[in-house]
Order: C-alpha cells, then sequence, then structure tokens
C-alpha cells in the first residue's frame, strides 16, 4: 500500500507540475526575465503549492504519527549556513540558466527531449558530487554542515 500510495502521491505531483508549466523550460525561463519577456503566470502555481503545503502540514502533523512510518522527519535545522546559502544559489542558478528544477525535470523526461536528460544526468553527478565533498570533508574532522 505504502508504494501505491507513494506512486499515486508523485503522479498527482508531476501532472500538477506538468499542467502548472514548470515542467517547460522556455515558461520557467521567462518567469525569471523580469526585465523581458516576463511571464508572471508561475506565481500563481508557486502560491498555489504554498497554501497546499501550508494547509497539509497543519492538518498531516495533527497526527501522532504518520500512515507510513513510525516518525515524522521534521528539519531540525534552523541556522543559515555557507552549505544552505551556498547551495540555495547554485539551485537558483542552475534553474534559471536551464530553466528547470528537479521537480519539473522528473516529469519532463517523459518528454524524451534531449535537454531534460543531460539536465537530470548533470543533476544527479552534482548530487553524488556533494556528497563526495561531504564525506571527504568529514573525513578530514571538518564539519560539512
Amino acid at each position: 500500500m505504502r508504494i501505491l500510495t507513494t506512486y499515486l502521491i508523485g503522479l498527482i505531483f508531476g501532472v500538477g507540475i506538468c499542467l502548472g508549466g514548470m515542467a517547460n523550460p522556455a515558461k520557467v525561463i521567462n518567469f525569471f526575465d523580469i526585465a523581458g519577456t516576463w511571464d508572471p503566470s508561475l506565481i500563481f502555481v508557486m502560491g498555489g503549492a504554498l497554501i497546499v503545503t501550508f494547509i497539509g502540514y497543519r492538518f498531516v502533523l495533527k497526527r501522532p504519527t504518520p500512515i507510513f512510518d513510525k516518525r515524522f522527519y521534521i528539519p531540525t535545522k534552523t541556522d543559515l549556513d555557507l552549505q544552505l546559502i551556498g547551495g540555495s544559489a547554485l539551485f537558483g542558478i542552475g534553474w534559471g540558466i536551464a530553466g528547470f528544477c528537479p521537480g519539473g525535470a522528473l516529469p519532463a523526461l517523459g518528454t524524451g527531449r534531449a535537454e531534460v536528460l543531460i539536465f537530470v544526468v548533470a543533476m544527479l553527478a552534482g548530487i553524488y558530487a556533494a556528497k563526495m565533498l561531504q564525506a571527504a570533508l568529514a573525513q578530514k574532522g571538518e564539519n560539512p554542515t
């Protein structure tokens, strides 16, 4: 049941991303092009996502535990550090250049377009490189987090 639920949630997310235009890199790049061909329509997609998340968290966190796990995994870290700020900056730069974020790129893989595949491969390589860097820093005794 857990796998089926996960699949259905991912399917709904992917369909929403596609219908909202987040899987279309031209639409995303136009959203970031404030001085040129600005398309503000993605504000409504993001705003809708924030509203659903806000309501969903309040509804779900009233339960003592999740349905399919023993506990909730809520981030506890609240400080702003170089890792968070640097990662956010890299994410934003990559999103603005490529027109894809991970949430939009994965459903767009179904289009079979080469640029989507290149983005996803580059994203996975970046994730792997970051994990290797964290492991190397941890091995040297430096705290990467």
